[in-house]
């Protein structure tokens, strides 16, 4: 599932607790700069087999929750 990989890779690489985060959790809360946020969004890329997310895509996205649907519509799961 999109959702417990991309909790999963977020709590690995910035060694958070799957606990305190959903899907309304922002990237804000997370206290993520715009280099945690491109680090993660690669790492995502890669895992998922995604083509670069488009800038103006990415700054779309403020959740956990905009990140799984973007994901996910783009690899069906």
């Amino acid at each position: 599932m999109v959702y417990d990989r991309i909790i999963e890779m977020i709590c690995e690489q910035f060694d958070m607790d799957p606990s305190k985060l959903n899907e309304n959790t922002s990237f804000d809360d997370m206290d993520f700069d715009s280099i945690d946020v491109v680090e993660l969004v690669a790492d995502i890329e890669d895992e998922f087999g995604l083509d670069e997310i488009p800038e103006v895509e990415l700054l779309e996205m403020h959740t956990i929750g905009d990140l799984v649907a973007y994901v996910s519509a783009r690899t069906g799961e």
